[in-house]
């Protein structure tokens, strides 16, 4: 109990600046890790050939949207919990962890029979070519049986961190992503598993990560209660846990539809176009999850304060992440830019055709990575207060009300040009609708009310 305590004394009187780094560098870490080895992944696989790169990339949009589930009711039950423990409603607290923890489970084993009755026409429906499709279907067929462990990590690690237990939450990844690339070349290499290998890695790792997570569970460190008695499912219930998590499930939704018809339409331009892309999108999302990694710690923090009532303590805490958030982004776009050759080099040394396409395809991404910061900091204070509405919007709006109608008129217009360029010029008007949206927050409140919170019920 001791150190349940003390992550409510993180939460509620550390000092700003050192709780947000107490709070975000080990989930940043943690989520830096996951993105690090999908990037040795693909760095393994580009030994083997394009069509097995491009068969990773295929099914990485399956993989997103079994993240979604986890993300739906862990970070969904994560913002409310967090709410919950900033009016000391600790049993009410428990009783939405365990129930948002089974649901994840119970939900996404239904999804994932479905995805393995109809693997086939899903993979040719995500870009998967005749050359590619055998590698896909191999690959997914393990990455299927990680994913039931992988959105119980997910759920998981989202809930542990709305109580501050941060430090729990990076070792769990820590220790996954450490052996998943321990584990790809001897896979691969020594037991000559090709795109397998990969997936037997992930395997292992996914289930390294699962007894971490059982462990602490089980272990009475938590101030949560974990059991099944707690699990009673109720509307009041899962209508606090989907304000949230909807908005979250959606954005990844949009992100796995992104993907899978980027690489339908990249398809049309030949294998190393299906490959640069896939790899520039791993690149990209190193970035992004550290982003959002940190972002995992600042969002307990702000709904506990809030729900608190510390509201200035809310407000300093968004101002600061917002400095680091844009000093981040700032050097990340020009490291990118000025190493995009040794960076890509390392990935495809041998097509010269997916080198020239990833070139393009990552400077592009890389400039408008500036203002990444900026439109996710914001959508997660919406999400942290409860603002399901203006959070969705945000989540909405970059991968799917922009990116979507772009990227079909622009391939259509301007052929792989109009493709590499959909994604950057999404982001530009999803930055310029966060922008709108602060402006009409800060128009309609008085300066004391600005991320007032209505209080959580005790009850449901």
């Amino acid at each position: 109990m001791k150190s349940s305590h003390s992550r409510i004394n993180l939460l509620e009187q550390e000092k700003v600046s050192k709780a947000l780094l107490k709070l975000g560098i080990p989930t940043m870490i943690g989520m830096m890790v996951s993105a690090l080895y999908n990037l040795v992944d693909v760095f393994f696989v580009g030994q083997l050939g394009t069509a097995q790169i491009g068969a990773v990339s295929i099914v990485y949009p399956l993989e997103m949207i079994l993240l979604g589930i986890g993300l739906l009711f862990g970070a969904g039950a994560s913002s409310f919990i967090a709410r919950l423990l900033g009016i000391k409603a600790y049993d009410e607290a428990s009783q939405c962890a365990t129930t948002a923890i089974i649901s994840a489970v119970l939900t996404g084993a239904l999804l994932l029979l479905g995805i393995t009755l109809f693997l086939n026409p899903i993979l040719m429906a995500l870009g998967a070519t005749p050359t590619i499709l055998p590698y896909a279907r191999e690959y997914a067929l393990i990455i299927i049986i990680s994913m039931v462990f992988n959105v119980f990590n997910i759920a998981v690690n989202n809930i542990i961190t709305a109580e501050g237990a941060a430090m729990q939450s990076m070792m769990a990844m820590l220790a996954g992503g450490v052996i998943n690339m321990m584990l790809d070349p001897v896979f691969i290499f020594i037991f000559n598993s090709g795109v397998k290998g990969v997936a037997y890695a992930t395997l292992v790792a996914r289930l390294v990560s699962f007894g971490i997570y059982c462990y602490y569970l089980a272990s009475g460190k938590s101030l949560l209660r974990f059991q099944l008695s707690a699990f009673k499912p109720s509307w009041p219930l899962y209508q606090e846990i989907l304000k949230v998590g909807i908005p979250m499930l959606v954005f990844q939704l949009l992100n796995s539809l992104t993907m899978g018809i980027t690489n339908f339409l990249a398809s049309g331009f030949g294998d190393s176009t299906v490959a640069a892309l896939g790899i520039v999108n791993r690149i990209m999302s190193l970035g992004s999850m550290m982003i959002f990694g940190f972002l995992k710690g600042y969002q307990p923090f702000i709904g506990f304060n809030v729900s608190a009532g510390n509201q200035e303590r809310a407000e300093s805490a968004t101002r600061t992440v917002l400095v680091w958030g844009m000093v981040f982004c700032l050097l990340s776009s020009t490291l990118l830019i000025l190493l995009h050759n040794p960076i890509l080099t390392s990935f495809s040394q041998n097509d010269a055709q997916v080198l020239r396409i990833a070139t393009k395809a990552l400077i592009a991404n890389a400039v408008v990575f500036l203002g990444m910061a900026y439109q996710v900091i914001h959508g997660t204070r919406f999400l942290a207060m409860g603002k399901g509405k203006e959070g969705g919007l945000i989540s909405i709006g970059r991968q799917g009300a922009f990116f979507l109608p772009l990227v079909f008129i622009l391939t259509l217009a301007f052929g792989l040009n109009g493709l590499i360029a959909a994604q950057p010029l999404a982001d530009i008007c999803s930055i310029v609708m966060v922008v709108i949206l602060v402006q009409k927050e800060k128009r309609q409140l008085v300066p004391s009310e600005i991320a007032i919170l209505e209080k959580p019920t005790r009850r449901f």
